[in-house]
């Protein structure tokens, strides 16, 4: 037994990263805070990161590359982490009730009463408006853009109460910067990153379906609907259809960005990393028992590595 497992840190969530840094150097007044941004938890953060960074990447890639897409990529990057955060903030705000009903989750800050929801409030709005400082260094359109996610953002914690298909509603919200950051390079959208953000959500409802079958035991008890509960045993199938449909819809934008400047090397490059991107979704399901939670939360965060090859082949692209 490890030193960890032999005396947990006080507060620590229940699907924490083992020894993440905030439950390791933070300090001890922030934790509830990190941890209600699920700070502990980077895999949210970069699941709302690459698809901005394939929408700029794949801009650069198709007009030129620009000094300024350094820092669209860093203040997404910080942006990403905030409204992450933000985003988390208000969920566990909304689902305070509802967590305090389901093992995985009533350990949370909220439910746990390390935070009033006066506190988590302010620190939502903190997090907001630091996010909308960075948001306004872009273009008009692309500050519009940003304004626009906070639609589905704020929709997206009651998605679960009214549909079988919140998934689809995360995919709006979490993919939103495909759109975003296309547009502070471009300044305007086109059909490629729509593509891009379509292909987005297909990723999302591929492994937030994964995500969702570890709370389905709970979730049926309380109510709560979601992808995992409504396919079941045929999960599989619907999850072939959506890795499919994300394969498609992101060698179409790779196409309609690309093929116009006539580099066959960079369209090359860029269809390569989608077929990667598509393989790795192929590894999961071939690993995957929707029955085994560590299973399910284990591939859920191999979707880091799976985002990340696009980025990769689309940044080899852009140099080109």
């Amino acid at each position: 037994m490890t030193d960890t497992e032999q005396t947990p840190v006080q507060g620590q969530v229940a699907d924490a990263v083992p020894q993440n840094w905030v439950d390791r150097f933070a300090p001890d007044w922030s934790r509830p805070y990190l941890r209600l941004s699920r700070a502990d938890r980077p895999i949210g953060t970069w699941l709302l990161l690459l698809p901005c960074w394939w929408g700029v990447l794949l801009a650069a890639t198709a007009d030129a590359p620009r000094l300024f897409d350094l820092w669209i990529m860093a203040g997404c990057a910080i942006g990403a982490f905030l409204m992450r955060g933000a985003g988390c903030t208000w969920n566990d705000i909304t689902d305070r009730d509802i967590d305090a009903q389901v093992a995985r989750t009533r350990s949370r800050p909220i439910p746990s009463g390390q935070v009033s929801v006066k506190g988590a409030l302010l620190w939502m709005i903190v997090q907001a408006l630091i996010s909308f400082g960075i948001l306004l260094t872009f273009n008009l359109a692309a500050i519009a853009l940003g304004i626009l996610a906070l639609l589905p953002v704020a929709i997206y914690p009651f998605a679960k109460r009214f549909t079988w298909w919140p998934q689809v509603f995360l995919g709006l919200a979490f993919n939103w910067g495909a759109l975003l950051a296309w547009t502070a390079h471009t300044g305007r959208l086109s059909l490629a990153p729509v593509m891009l953000y379509l292909a987005g959500i297909a990723w999302t409802l591929f492994y937030d379906t994964i995500y969702a079958h570890q709370d389905k035991e709970d979730d049926a008890l309380i109510g709560v609907k979601s992808t995992a509960r409504l396919f079941g045993d045929n999960s599989i199938l619907w999850l072939r259809s959506f890795l499919i449909s994300a394969v498609v819809l992101m060698a179409i934008a790779m196409i309609v960005a690309l093929v116009p400047n006539a580099n066959v090397l960079s369209l090359t490059l860029a269809l390569a990393g989608v077929w990667a991107f598509g393989w790795h979704m192929v590894w999961q399901l071939r690993r995957l028992d929707i029955d085994d939670a560590q299973n399910c939360l284990r591939l859920f965060r191999s979707n880091r590595d799976a985002g990340l090859i696009p980025v990769l082949f689309l940044a080899i692209a852009a140099l080109l």
